[in-house]
């Protein structure tokens, strides 16, 4: 189920903007144990005049928000941090320019597969972790 939205400013990905998401998606499917096809990446990139960054990060800054069903541990969360930045790396952002907000529901709050409440379907993988 998670949902990830990653924006940032235009100009510098060109043809590199499938594989961020895939380096994205990769991060999320180690850390959280989930299948790729539980995921939903999608992808803003902004004009420079309507993304400010905070003071002192470079033009790569990136900013990542996840929403995902509530119960994977604090380990998991540090552990997903951690693989999102190490993959953005070799794309020239800098460690410090992630910043990586989650957002956690309960599962009676997410309809999918037909309409279905979430909490009433077997997801194929395990939400704590």
């Amino acid at each position: 189920m998670p949902n990830v939205l990653v924006e940032t400013r235009g100009g510098w990905l060109g043809a590199k903007r499938t594989a961020l998401l895939d380096a994205i998606q990769a991060a999320t499917e180690e850390a959280l144990r989930i299948p790729s096809a539980a995921l939903v990446l999608r992808l803003i990139e902004h004009p420079k005049e309507c993304f400010t960054s905070p003071h002192g990060t470079a033009e790569r800054y990136t900013h990542i928000v996840i929403i995902m069903f509530a119960g994977r541990s604090l380990s998991a969360k540090r552990a997903l941090y951690q693989a999102i930045v190490r993959n953005l790396e070799p794309f020239g952002v800098p460690p410090r320019d992630v910043r990586i907000i989650l957002n956690e529901v309960p599962r009676e709050n997410v309809g999918m597969l037909g309409g279905k409440a979430a909490v009433d379907l077997e997801l194929g993988y395990e939400v704590i972790v």
